[in-house]
């Protein structure tokens, strides 16, 4: 991605597929057809899963295309200034026909989208790296603090007030206030997998070996369900990778969340703050969601979430399109310059 215009594509088809999800699992909910594709479910039936078996993945894929969405709503923030009532009309009908309004609605559907999972950490993880990653920007940011205050307040007054009230964030809130450690299983498996890690903490057990190493320690406790994977992605990557291996991963999401930490406060191009946002925001997202799930462990989640990051690292280190021309023609010049010597000479 060495060009402003390929980066803001793959913005783009981040929320495209977004909103794909979020059109395709609300309609299949909706409509009480139920399928993923030509399949029947078999659950999670009444909820939002798109063509994902599990809501709470359905909720992850979510959680990062508005991350990616957001980040482009912020781009577009420093593009308006003051000018005449003329030039104020013209941004006020691209503001409600352009790219801007076009990606506020695909936030909206993918906002009612997270909401009819039901997910209560898919919700949760999303409305908190938002007001995280708001609070950051405005810390740091140096341009359009107000109307990334107005932005943010407006998306939680319209996402949770509006899209909540026709489809119900209150179940989502009922789910989060009745859960119980009582009737939750995953405490006790992060318990065993604790006891998994310190048999070999260092090499670890083998990526892919936890469901076939979680008989072996689980008890009655968890019932006959069958675990493939640990509810937590932390003590999954942690078993199975050991600390040789998951060291280095965390290393190097710490190093991803400082360079976008440092791109938000040195760069001055709104699409790299932009970016940085959506790295920023996703990281937060996930940080919290890995807590309690294992979206990591699903190769569409897993493989969106090394974009974003990526996106963090280009947003400090990426140069100017006006630059690299100046080079290359420069270096042309250069050369001309060198032929015409040599023939003269």
């Amino acid at each position: 991605m060495n060009t402003k215009s390929r980066i803001q594509w793959v913005i783009y088809t981040l929320v495209i597929s977004g909103v794909f999800q979020a059109v395709y699992g609300s309609l299949m909910t909706l409509s009480g057809i139920e399928k993923i594709f030509f399949v029947d479910k078999t659950s999670y039936t009444g909820l939002v899963t798109g063509t994902f078996i599990n809501r709470n993945h359905m909720a992850g894929y979510m959680e990062l295309c508005l991350a990616a969405g957001l980040g482009m709503m912020i781009a577009g923030l420093a593009t308006s200034r003051s000018g005449s009532w003329r030039e104020r009309g013209r941004r006020l009908m691209e503001a409600m026909l352009g790219s801007k309004a076009r990606i506020r609605i695909s936030l909206v559907i993918m906002v009612a989208a997270l909401v009819m999972t039901h997910s209560r950490m898919g919700n949760t993880a999303f409305f908190a790296s938002m007001t995280i990653a708001g609070v950051i920007a405005l810390l740091m940011g140096r341009f359009a603090t107000r109307k990334l205050v107005i932005l943010l307040t407006s998306l939680l007054i319209i996402d949770i007030v509006v899209v909540g009230t026709f489809f119900g964030v209150e179940k989502v809130i009922d789910r989060i206030e009745n859960t119980t450690m009582d009737k939750q299983v995953r405490d006790e498996v992060n318990v065993y997998t604790i006891e998994m890690i310190t048999q070999s903490p260092l090499t670890g057990n083998g990526a892919g070996t936890f469901y076939s190493s979680f008989p072996e320690f689980r008890d009655a406790d968890v019932g006959g369900r069958f675990f493939q994977y640990a509810h937590n992605d932390y003590l999954q990557f942690a078993f199975e990778l050991g600390l040789i291996g998951f060291a280095p991963l965390l290393l190097m999401l710490l190093l991803t969340a400082y360079t976008a930490l440092k791109a938000q406060r040195v760069r001055k191009d709104p699409l790299m703050k932009g970016l940085s946002f959506s790295c920023i925001m996703a990281m937060i997202a996930f940080g919290i969601h890995s807590t309690v799930d294992f979206n990591l462990q699903i190769p569409a989640n897993a493989a969106t979430f090394m974009v974003l990051l990526a996106l963090g690292w280009i947003s400090l280190h990426f140069k100017e399109e006006k630059s690299l021309r100046r080079r290359r023609s420069s270096s042309r010049s250069d050369r001309d310059a060198g032929h015409l010597a040599d023939q003269l000479i």
